[in-house]
């Protein structure tokens, strides 16, 4: 028998391998995908891509808005992308509290479906240095979940799986691949056009290609 997850779904290379993992566990997973006032909706379009081909249960899109809260190159447009290669520091594309609000509306998500299990691509090996993608984090977060929900003090605790969290970007390749992953249909730039057409200079797109290079693989990533 399958058990439900909630799998949260950016669109982007490490979600989808994420995805294809949950499945893999014997997961019929819920995708939960987050427009929070992002630059572009390509990702958004990605993650429907992705839900499609890996075969998740459902797919569905909360709607907030944190360019309301501004803070970062992500939400608010009259700060610049970084494009002069990654940096020491937590760079200005950090979304504050971004994936706490995120994991917040997951584990909402995972209370109604009855999933006791939640799935997250957060990295930290090859990443931006984000603070809210380490694995202390990660486990405060499932900390916090099992105190804060009805379904755990009613006996169903929840588990925080974050599977690619010490892997490399080309090891996340390499796996994702091996189960059948297809990463032409992501779109991971921090500022793609319309067409989900990459920049091919901002961090995100840096780290993409060095992965798919240090893999081997060839990269399947459309740039502007």
């Amino acid at each position: 028998m399958t058990s439900p997850a909630v799998v949260l779904l950016s669109g982007g290379l490490d979600s989808a391998t994420t995805l294809a993992m949950a499945r893999a566990a014997g997961h019929d997973c819920h995708c939960l995908s987050i427009d929070y006032g992002q630059r572009h909706r390509s990702e958004l379009d990605a993650a429907a891509r992705v839900a499609e081909a890996l075969g998740a249960k459902a797919q569905k899109v909360v709607r907030i808005d944190l360019g309301a809260v501004g803070g970062s190159a992500l939400t608010d447009p009259a700060i610049a992308v970084p494009v002069d290669g990654v940096q020491p520091g937590i760079p200005v594309t950090y979304v504050p509290a971004r994936n706490t609000i995120m994991l917040a509306l997951a584990l909402a998500e995972a209370e109604v479906t009855g999933a006791a299990d939640i799935w997250f691509g957060a990295n930290a090996v090859d990443y931006s240095g984000y603070p809210d993608c380490r694995p202390e984090y990660m486990r405060a977060f499932e900390t916090l979940a099992n105190l804060a929900t009805k379904a755990a003090v009613e006996g169903r605790r929840l588990q925080l799986h974050t599977p690619i969290i010490t892997l490399s970007k080309s090891d996340i390749i390499r796996r994702g691949t091996a189960l059948g992953v297809d990463y032409a249909l992501t779109v991971s730039c921090y500022q793609a056009d319309a067409a989900g057409r990459a920049c091919g200079v901002c961090d995100s797109c840096r780290l993409r290609r060095a992965g798919f290079e240090g893999a081997g693989i060839a990269d399947p990533t459309r740039y502007k």
